[in-house]
């Protein structure tokens, strides 16, 4: 005859398989509520222990006191010959276990304990949630767009809900209730009421773990993605490199006809993913992540500072700056160099202008004339303190320089800077004019009286004949103009 399962330990089973709730925690939190409901009806204060068998469930229930000669509470001490009733060989000191009937819990007891089982299944399922998700940030998820409270939009990710908020949403992006979606787990949070988990469809980690997923290759380190840097919803920029030198990274993230990189970018609603071969040359790296346009030339400071010019044609300068400057500066934040992009038309003006300016310069030093300036500018002599510190062996290296014409140059370089520093010095700013010091009886800024010009009588005099001349010669100016 086959054993039938009590429906309890059934049910517990069927819990740890769907909830992944082990039954031996059900079965001690049920044993808790049992001993909870009887302390309620009974009193609080009572030491009760309940035990279910994990193969029959059968539930005992024992009281537990203390056998003392004088008992000062009876609710957790008893007397010797009290204690003998229940077990005969009790002596004082011992704890004895005293049966209780489970039948005493009555429908009320069962149901607080129903309640209790229900609270701790909900406590676990919270944990475990958040154990699960926590393992789980800076990881890729995918679920369904379930709602959206105010600008945020919440993800349903199956046995948990996820906030995507506002500053981690792509402003092209538009999602429609029960759209599918892959989004990249940020923070994972306790909550009351589960785990709060946080996603971004903006992070650059999200272009990286959708290569992951679509290029087995890097999962098994044979390429490796070194870094990402992006403008979300518009182009993303992807470092790669080959620890297989049989092996091209590029071509292994494109895959055949672009399969393995059109669904990326068909997740990321057509936003443009540029591949670059990462080297250890910064030359290299720098003419590649400017892609898509190419690099004619690459000069790196000689300062050892992370500046340098990088050299387009024309037609390609457009599209090597980018839509407001975007491509040139992810290719700067993608190498950490700051990149000068010129075009060819750009070069030559600065060229010529630099030609300019460096022939003005050495136009005042005797022995130099048109050609042998073109030499010393090709030769990088383009100034005159240059050409003062120099030695005759460093000029006479130049292609028709020789010994006495540069030692001419070196000294009519050298009086040239003299002459200049002269001119300087006699350009001075004359003094501005001091008030003069008050003398004893004289106000100060007043003339003294034998220098002063004529009396005020005189002056009256003089403007009073001035205007009574005055009205003969308007008189005679009108006739004029009637004439």
């Amino acid at each position: 005859m086959v054993e039938t399962k009590n429906p309890l330990i059934g049910a517990l089973e069927q819990l740890e398989r769907d909830k992944g709730i082990k039954k031996d925690e059900l079965i001690k939190m049920i044993e808790s509520s049992l001993v909870s409901a009887y302390r309620k009806h009974h009193g609080r204060m009572m030491n009760v222990v309940a035990a279910i068998d994990p193969d029959t469930a059968l539930i005992t229930a024992h009281l537990v006191k203390r056998v003392v000669e004088n008992v000062a509470n009876s609710s957790e001490e008893m007397t010797v010959e009290e204690a003998k009733a229940v077990q005969p060989n009790a002596v004082v000191g011992e704890e004895v276990r005293i049966p209780i009937s489970t039948d005493e819990f009555s429908r009320i007891a069962a149901q607080i304990a129903k309640q209790i089982i229900v609270q701790k299944i909900r406590e676990v399922e919270r944990t475990s949630l958040f154990d699960e998700f926590s393992d789980k940030e800076s990881s890729l998820a995918s679920g369904t767009v379930h709602r959206f409270v105010d600008r945020n939009i919440i993800v349903d990710l199956g046995k948990a809900e996820a906030i995507l908020p506002v500053r981690e949403q792509v402003r092209r992006e538009r999602f429609n209730l029960g759209e599918r979606m892959k989004v990249l787990v940020m923070k994972v949070e306790r909550g009351n009421r589960g785990p709060q988990i946080m996603v971004s469809r903006s992070h650059p980690n999200l272009v990286r773990r959708l290569l992951e997923m679509e290029v087995p290759e890097i999962a098994e380190n044979i390429v490796e993605v070194l870094d990402v840097v992006r403008d979300p919803g518009f182009r993303a920029k992807v470092a790669v490199r080959s620890h297989n030198p049989k092996v091209d990274p590029v071509g292994t993230c494109v895959g055949v006809k672009g399969s393995r990189i059109r669904p990326v970018i068909d997740e990321l609603r057509g936003e443009r993913i540029d591949l670059i071969p990462w080297s250890s040359e910064p030359e290299k790296y720098i003419a590649a992540s400017i892609a898509p346009a190419k690099a004619l030339s690459v000069s790196l400071a000689k300062d050892h500072s992370k500046n340098c010019e990088v050299l387009v044609s024309n037609d390609m300068y457009t599209q090597a700056i980018g839509r407001n400057g975007q491509n040139a500066r992810l290719a700067s934040k993608l190498t950490g160099w700051n990149i000068d992009l010129k075009s060819e038309s750009q070069k030559r003006e600065e060229a010529a202008k630099t030609l300019e300016n460096a022939q003005k310069d050495l136009s005042g030093i005797d022995g130099v004339g048109a050609r042998t300036a073109e030499v010393l500018i090709k030769g990088g002599w383009n100034t005159a303190e240059r050409l003062a510190g120099a030695n005759v062996e460093q000029l006479t290296s130049l292609q028709g320089i020789g010994e006495k014409t540069a030692e001419k140059i070196i000294e009519s370089a050298k009086n040239e800077l003299l002459s200049r520093k002269k001119s300087k010095a006699e350009v001075t700013v004359e003094p501005d004019l001091q008030p003069e010091t008050k003398k004893d009886g004289e106000n100060v800024g007043e003339e003294p009286e034998h220098t002063r010009g004529p009396s005020r009588e005189k002056r009256r005099g003089s403007q009073s004949s001035q205007s009574e001349k005055e009205p003969g010669k308007k008189s005679e100016s009108k006739k004029k103009h009637a004439e």
